[in-house]
């Protein structure tokens, strides 16, 4: 059994380390350092309830040591009794209104915050042309990816969410199989991506996340899926205004073709093996087996964790199940008549899909 020291010593311990390792977040996907107004209305919830808490742990502790101190048997003695309270109005008062002030403190505020989130009636808010005024994003879960579509833009995007900073943007949160949990830590918290039915909320988006050091926030699902749930990451890319209807704009023109000779090759071998499952153009196209690809050389990351570069590009495809098992994506013997992709047909499929970008 652990010695009394010994205890004291590791209780120290750990206390020093949670001091340390409380300033170990990161911007793009801490929950401690909020990136807009829902995380930040969160945030000061969780700070209230965490003051309440410790006065509680406070009040507590100091009645416990004064009674261990008062009542001590080396000073009043075997056999004396203290005062006994019980039938006081007074005190039955005290004990029973504290606790309902402190839940009343707690109550409020979350639930206006919890009905200020669920109010999405601006959604369909229309202005004089019949034109959406606010942005809305439809968002659906599958195994192991995310898809983005914007119905008022008719474009769709995969795995990298693309916002404008400084107004609200309404989310409608559906899964095409299994649930899931859309969160992006920085932004707000999560919620729950049913197939049954569709969720709705809306985030806010302070910062633009150039200014970050990895240049997007994290999103996650947060909702046990299957094998590969811990590696159903997206990104999130944060514009101005000006900056986002560029993006939109461009997204909404047809993919350029290739002028390289070894990805003009890689653009023959995805339309011959690939092309049934991954779109590579954003407008008008339809929801897909595999994620839209318009976007794939402007992503931060393959298949939403790996490194953006040729080479693991070419091990992802050529084994997309040793990087994320359990996902859809076929082997490629299953699409190219049972053989596997060549070194030379690898580096052509790379250069291709490395050159799909909408941004400059």
């Amino acid at each position: 059994m652990m010695k009394g020291p010994k205890k004291w010593r590791l209780f120290a311990l750990m206390t020093a380390l949670l001091v340390f390792l409380s300033g170990c977040g990161r911007e793009e996907i801490s929950t401690l350092i909020p990136a807009g107004k829902v995380a930040q209305d969160q945030f000061n919830l969780l700070i209230l309830s965490s003051i309440v808490m410790l006065f509680v742990i406070v009040v507590v502790t100091i009645i416990y040591v004064l009674a261990i101190v008062k009542f001590r048997r080396s000073k009043v003695g075997e056999d004396m009794i203290p005062e006994q309270v019980e039938g006081s109005a007074r005190l039955e008062f005290i004990w029973t209104a504290i606790p309902i002030v402190l839940l009343l403190i707690l109550a409020v505020p979350t639930v206006y915050s919890t009905f200020d989130l669920a109010d999405v009636t601006a959604m369909d808010a229309q202005d004089e042309d019949g034109a959406a005024e606010n942005l809305t994003v439809n968002v659906t879960g599958k195994l192991y990816w995310w898809e983005f579509e914007y119905p008022e833009q008719e474009i769709r995007t995969a795995q990298e969410l693309v916002v404008p900073t400084g107004e609200r943007v309404y989310f409608n949160l559906i899964a095409a199989d299994v649930k899931h949990s859309f969160w992006i830590p920085s932004v707000g918290g999560k919620l729950d991506v049913n197939p049954e039915n569709v969720n709705t909320f809306y985030l806010e988006f302070d910062k633009e996340s150039s200014e970050l050091e990895e240049g997007v926030y994290f999103g996650k699902c947060a909702e046990l899926c299957g094998p590969s749930h811990a590696l159903m990451d997206f990104k999130v890319k944060t514009l101005n205004r000006e900056d986002f209807d560029a993006w939109v704009a461009a997204m909404q023109e047809e993919q350029a073709a290739p002028t390289e000779t070894v990805a003009q090759e890689g653009q023959q071998i995805f339309e011959q093996s690939c092309i049934a499952c991954h779109a590579t153009n954003a407008a008008g196209a339809a929801t897909g087996v595999g994620p839209n690809l318009a976007t794939f050389g402007d992503r931060t990351t393959i298949a939403g964790f790996m490194e953006h570069d040729e080479e693991t590009l070419k091990n992802w495809i050529a084994d997309p199940q040793q990087y994320k098992p359990g996902n859809l994506m076929p082997n490629p013997e299953e699409i190219n008549n049972g053989e596997p992709f060549s070194d030379q047909e690898l580096d052509a499929l790379a250069a291709y899909l490395m050159g799909l970008k909408v941004e400059e």
